[in-house]
């Protein structure tokens, strides 16, 4: 039998501690460096591992450094490292869209520097082909340096048989027996404006999650924050608008569940999270294709234009009002889900390691 060979490895954990400047994505990064930490530790224990946060030592004797998550205009990556690291740039959105987010001139030097340190590293992973080929556009690397290493949902994402626990959902939060759902943050990807055009054409209603929808206190100059001051103008006082900010796991699977349609209509994903645990919990999905959409998707979700309300609007209603064509879309969502696993995560980040430390 083939002995596993056992590797030092560090992880940079800087986005799971409070304070971190990173916590406005923090479901998204936080996600990531959780659920990664829990599956190498499951899937590898044979291996040594220390996560650390920004500042503090790394162990002498590691072989690889992970920095699970880059930002364009902050300065996530070491400018000097003597050790062999790798990175997960999980988009590149603002680099994308600069009109919409737009660095300023201390962003833009900070790109700079963190382009030539992103150069360094030995390997990058990246959520989607989609994301790998805007890397390649926007830094020049080599794309065979640039590995494709899908997420997947938690494990606590699944369907749930329980009524008693989708009612009490609907009870805690005092929601009706039918709505949309929508969950994620309110930066203008995420195309909230015509959602909310949207949902007032058909008359129906929207429970809203995500920290950011019920924020009060942010900076309203900042161009990055325009939208959402759109959104709270446009779903103020209307009682169709259900915004439950940020929820528990526990309570946002049986969110899911409930809900009679999941709509998530972007101008652009990295991968898009909330795509993917909404067809774990066997929740119709309607979808735009944008960026890593359909990548995700597959042929589960309802597919509608992005930048047509109407289009939109007529997507949602059409799942809500059919329920036969709910249970098609929930049973093609289940098998597409299917597909993504954190033990295949680990799996491949695991290889990572190795063809970046030169044992493969």
């Amino acid at each position: 039998m083939e002995m596993a060979y056992k590797m030092n490895i560090a992880i940079d954990v800087s986005p799971l501690n409070t304070g971190n400047f990173l916590q406005h994505r923090v479901r998204g990064t936080g996600f990531y460096v959780t659920n990664l930490k829990d599956s190498l530790l499951q899937n590898y224990p044979e291996n040594e591992y220390s996560f650390f946060t920004k500042g503090n030592e790394i162990p002498s004797k590691t072989e690889i450094v992970h920095y699970p998550y880059f930002e364009p205009f902050f300065l996530t990556l070491p400018r000097f490292s003597k050790f062999r690291f790798v990175v997960t740039v999980h988009d590149l959105t603002p680099l994308v869209f600069p009109k919409n987010f737009p660095a300023g001139l201390k962003g833009n030097l900070k790109w700079r520097v963190q382009k030539r340190s992103l150069k360094k590293a030995k390997v990058i992973i990246t959520d989607s082909q989609s994301s790998k080929k805007d890397i390649v556009k926007f830094t020049g690397i080599n794309e065979a340096k640039i590995h494709v290493v899908y997420l997947a949902a938690g494990p606590q994402f699944k369907e749930i048989s329980s009524d008693a626990l989708k009612s009490k959902v609907r009870k805690k939060f005092n929601l009706p027996d039918k709505f949309i759902l929508y969950v994620g943050d309110v930066t203008w990807n995420k195309n909230l404006v015509r959602l909310a055009e949207a949902v007032k054409l058909v008359n129906l209603p929207l429970v809203m999650v995500g920290k950011a929808l019920t924020e009060e206190n942010f900076d309203r100059l900042n161009p990055w924050n325009q939208d959402l001051i759109k959104v709270q103008n446009l779903t103020k006082n209307d009682k169709k608008f259900i915004k439950l900010g940020f929820v528990s796991d526990e309570d946002l699977v049986a969110l899911y569940n409930s809900a009679a349609v999941f709509v998530m209509p972007s101008i652009y994903e990295g991968f898009g999270l909330p795509l993917l645990e909404a067809m774990s919990c066997g929740c119709p999905v309607v979808s735009s294709k944008e960026g890593s959409l359909k990548e995700v998707g597959g042929d589960a979700p309802l597919y509608v234009d992005s930048q047509s309300v109407e289009s939109i609007s007529k997507g949602i209603k059409e799942v809500f009002s059919n329920e036969s064509l709910q249970k098609k879309l929930a049973a093609r969502g289940l098998k597409q889900a299917s597909k993504f696993s954190w033990k295949k995560t680990a799996e491949q980040t695991m290889a990572v390691y190795k063809t970046a430390s030169g044992i493969v």
